[in-house]
């Protein structure tokens, strides 16, 4: 521990400090015993991804990204997380997202606002570097202390077991194989990501390097790295892309990524995709314990095309989970996405609309002022009287979940009775601007 790092005196024998790449192993011990779901047991994977994070190349991260809060007594590690910057785009917008992770605090040293501490540091750096807004996964609740709101899909998707898996006819070859993906299929790669991504209003943008640390600097083991693999045809052809994790779920290998050229078939494809899934799911490991495979999926989230053209083969469902979103400034993010929702309300019953749309959050608001179908006026606006006016209503930080396309207008309306608008026009105006379209995130690890 040197002065350069040290950020703050904690008090009680405790320093805030950023990490080095010196602490790769005390931190990577760290977080496989607290991140580790199985009481007594360490989490290989998480202190691998650990490990990657302060010693291997990364396009967005560096080491001193990581908070530590030290015993300076005992030396030990007592707490820590840190910020993975990356790149979203919302409609065709890019916008700039910074995403805590690896949020973890020893049982002895809880409750005594080191968690609180980190954030306030990682929030203060995610808005030096221009992040509009800050995105996490987790428990329950818990980040809501922190200002961030269930806003946007995580995960879920659909499954099969082996009943299910559609045999290769006797005395047929495979017609389409997939192999694993290296460097040179990077362009291949990118352009199926980014046609898959157009499904999405909110998505990762990817760029070469990003790729390139997926496939060439994440460990094996690596518990946030995707296995990229290339499906191709029986000449040899690229025909899309596949993507799993490189140890099965329990007793399940699902797809996490899965897209096709223009012009190939996903009935046609599909089970090849599946009885590779297969195979590599009794081939590779299980995440914990040795059940062995029973099961394949497609975690691709709420919607996607191979849910229709193999329902019958998928007949369990998974809802989603949720990220938290926390966007600190919402009249600056609303004024960086104005072209998107001006063209949705161009292509809307609304097009050329003029008027002020005034949302209240009870304790506060928001003022838009559309002129001609232009967002001329994005601020802040104060309810008169307290928690009454405004043209539409929306407790807390539940307008996130409309501003996101999380949750339409009226599935809020349904779950929250203090949500409400004016009149059928500003209804109309919010179905516009913020329709319910999910999106599933493959963020930046």
């Amino acid at each position: 521990m040197t002065s350069q790092t040290i950020i703050r005196d904690l008090s009680g024998g405790l320093v805030l400090r950023r990490a080095t790449s010196d602490d790769a192993e005390a931190l990577a011990d760290f977080n496989s015993r607290i991140h580790s779901d199985w009481e007594g047991e360490i989490d290989p994977y998480v202190g691998s991804w650990t490990r990657d994070l302060l010693l291997k190349p990364h396009p967005t991260f560096s080491p001193g990204d990581f908070t530590i809060v030290q015993d300076t007594q005992t030396g030990n590690i007592v707490s820590s997380m840190n910020l993975i910057s990356q790149t979203w785009s919302y409609e065709g917008i890019p916008f700039k997202v910074g995403r805590p992770e690896l949020v973890g605090t020893d049982l002895a040293y809880r409750n005594r606002g080191l968690v609180r501490a980190q954030f306030d540091e990682v929030h203060r750096w995610s808005a030096a570097r221009g992040e509009l807004v800050q995105a996490i996964t987790g428990i329950p609740y818990y980040y809501r202390l922190f200002g961030y709101e269930m806003t946007l899909n995580l995960g879920g998707g659909r499954a099969g077991y082996a009943p299910q898996v559609p045999e290769l006819p006797e005395g047929q070859s495979e017609p389409y194989t997939v192999r694993p993906a290296v460097e040179a299929d990077i362009p291949l790669l990118s352009r199926l990501y980014d046609q898959a991504m157009q499904r999405a209003p909110i998505h990762v943008l990817r760029d070469a390097a990003l790729w390139r640390a997926e496939i060439s600097d994440k460990s094996p083991d690596n518990g946030n790295r995707m296995a990229l693999c290339v499906i191709e045809n029986s000449a040899g052809e690229p025909v899309g892309m596949l993507g799993h994790p490189p140890f099965r779920w329990d007793t399940m290998l699902p797809a996490q990524a899965y897209e096709l050229l223009p012009g190939f078939s996903w009935a046609a494809v599909t089970p090849s995709v599946v009885r590779f899934l297969r195979r590599a799911g009794q081939e590779i490991k299980p995440y914990h314990g040795e059940k062995p495979w029973q099961s394949f999926g497609f975690w691709l989230g709420e919607a996607h095309p191979v849910y229709e053209v193999f329902r019958e083969h998928l007949p369990r469902i998974r809802k989603p989970y949720a990220w938290y979103i926390r966007v600190p400034d919402l009249p600056a993010f609303i004024r960086h996405i104005a072209p998107a929702l001006e063209k949705r309300l161009a292509d809307s019953a609304l097009v050329g609309y003029s008027g002020e749309l005034t949302i209240s959050f009870y304790r506060d608001g928001l003022k838009l002022v559309f002129e001609n179908g232009r967002l001329a006026v994005v601020e802040p606006y104060r309810p008169t009287p307290v928690g009454h006016a405004g043209k539409a209503l929306f407790p807390g930080l539940t307008f996130l979940q409309l501003l996101f396309n999380y949750r339409s207008l009226d599935e809020l309306r349904y779950a929250f009775a203090d949500i409400g608008t004016d009149n059928d026009e500003i209804a109309a105006l919010l179905n516009a601007l913020f329709p319910r379209k999910p999106s599933d995130l493959w963020p930046v690890s």
